[in-house]
């Protein structure tokens, strides 16, 4: 005879709810210091995020099962992703788990391949070499603004080719901060003020709707520029188009070819999506970790050293090249290590299929439930010390102890696309500004981790000089 199920542990409510808004007002002041908190009440504990329950998991093996194990419990949702959709629409990040996400993830999936980026790596170094070489010498720069603009710049390269039009690059790197910070708004805040026609709310609708024309416009110009016949395509008119025009014009096609070839299956709609996606993951997720890293660096002369002592004995004195990115692994442990500190995404949501126990507690069917990767990569348990910036733990004899916490890219079936793609585009932007630039430092007070979409740096000023330190 089987043994008797028990019965479900009742979950611990965290303190300092208030009425009507439940815990919206700590997540709005104080979200990281309050999510990393809750680990203190169990591995499953209850928030009020308004008169809405959230179910927190702060346990980095349940988190697994909500992604892995048991993930047709737990789908893709809650109020993180409602908000989301607002921007992204149903891209493949956020479109629900059915046949449409499987369809369009198998669709994008080419895009990503190893093969496929490194198609377009030479593409990226140049495109981040110019920029970074533009940079004036000694003159404080914002550097998230920065990071932003040349993830930005090598994403469009990457993805639509070299000769997208330059205003559409300004406006994304415009709007894109705005549009993050009313997301976030809408996720902390109880539903019936984001339904207000409050000045707030109405303005980030007009953001995302002008958001949507320019993915338009830069999809229609792609089409436009690859077309048979096209000057990009043929390589000019008449007598003097190159004999190697059509190869040329594959190559400078880019990554986003792959869509553009499927859009029946589609639709306009779903092409500018996706694009919505993969544009705000290049921007928010990539920038934010380059302004951290570049931050770390600048403040642990060893590591910057060892990382200028990796470089010098792959390149010499010759610039970057794609391929010697695999011989970088150092390097790769320092941006993993600023990933693993500053999250980088803080709070995603799932929503709940059936009643299921988790951890021993009844979290019942419809509710939403809550993981952090950055609460689990601050966990002393996996990560001791885990405000020390320490790329060596990151050494194969020390990761064994971490494996199953460091989440930044999720897990499972709904695990980042673009992986591949952020690594890559990591280790050109790192590699190339400390080629470019032998001395940077830090001008401005310390950064305060502020909880946006991601967790970016609250203000950070620093200059770049074409000395080498003393």
């Amino acid at each position: 005879m089987s043994a008797p199920t028990p019965a479900p542990i009742p979950t611990p409510t965290a303190p300092g709810g208030l009425p009507l808004i439940g815990h919206a007002l700590r997540l709005a002041r104080d979200p990281l210091p309050f999510i990393t908190s809750l680990s203190a009440y169990g591995s499953v504990v209850r928030i009020r995020i308004g008169p809405t329950p959230a179910y927190v998991v702060t346990d980095p093996a349940l988190t697994r099962r909500v992604l892995v194990s048991d993930a047709a419990g737990f789908t893709k949702g809650g109020k993180y992703y409602d908000a989301l959709r607002v921007f992204l629409g149903d891209g493949v990040a956020t479109v629900a788990d059915d046949d449409t996400h499987l369809r369009n993830r198998r669709l994008m999936q080419p895009m990503f391949s190893k093969a496929h980026i490194a198609e377009r790596g030479d593409a990226m170094v140049d495109q981040v070499r110019t920029t970074v070489g533009a940079w004036p010498a000694a003159e404080p720069r914002d550097v998230f603004a920065d990071m932003n603009e040349i993830t930005l710049a090598t994403f469009l390269v990457a993805v639509f080719g070299a000769d997208l039009p330059a205003h559409l690059e300004g406006e994304f790197t415009a709007l894109m901060p705005e549009i993050m910070k009313g997301t976030i708004r809408q996720v902390i805040l109880p539903p019936w003020i984001t339904r207000l026609p409050l000045p707030a709310n109405r303005a980030h609708a007009d953001r995302v709707a002008r958001l949507r024309a320019l993915i338009d416009q830069a999809i229609d110009h792609h089409i436009d520029v690859t077309a048979p016949g096209s000057a990009a395509a043929d390589g000019g008119s008449g007598a003097e188009a190159c004999p190697y025009a059509a190869e040329a014009g594959r190559r400078q096609s880019g990554l986003f070819e792959t869509l553009i070839g499927a859009e029946e299956q589609l639709g306009r709609r779903q092409l500018q999506d996706e694009a919505i996606t993969l544009l705000a993951g290049a921007i928010e997720t990539t920038g934010t970790t380059l302004a951290w890293t570049l931050y770390e660096i600048a403040g642990h002369p060893a590591v910057e050293r060892r990382l200028r002592e990796e470089l010098a004995s792959v390149c010499g004195d010759r610039p970057l090249r794609y391929e010697d990115l695999d011989q970088l692994p150092y390097a790769r442990r320092v941006l993993q290590e600023a990933i693993r500190k500053y999250g980088v995404s803080w709070m995603v949501t799932r929503t709940v299929a059936r009643d299921v126990v988790l951890g021993g507690h009844l979290v019942p069917e419809g509710a939403d439930v809550v993981w952090s990767p950055y609460l689990h990569q601050h966990d002393p348990a996996y990560f001791p010390d885990p405000d020390t910036f320490d790329p060596d733990r990151w050494e194969a004899d020390r990761v064994a102890a971490t494996r199953g916490s460091f989440l930044a890219f999720g897990d499972g079936r709904r695990k980042c696309i673009g992986e591949n793609f952020a690594w890559v585009e990591l280790q050109i932007i790192l590699a190339t500004v400390l080629q470019v630039w032998p001395r940077f430092e830090v001008t401005s007070r310390p950064p305060r981790p502020q909880a946006v979409v991601t967790v970016k740096p609250d203000a950070l000023a620093m200059e770049f000089h074409s000395d080498p330190a003393d």
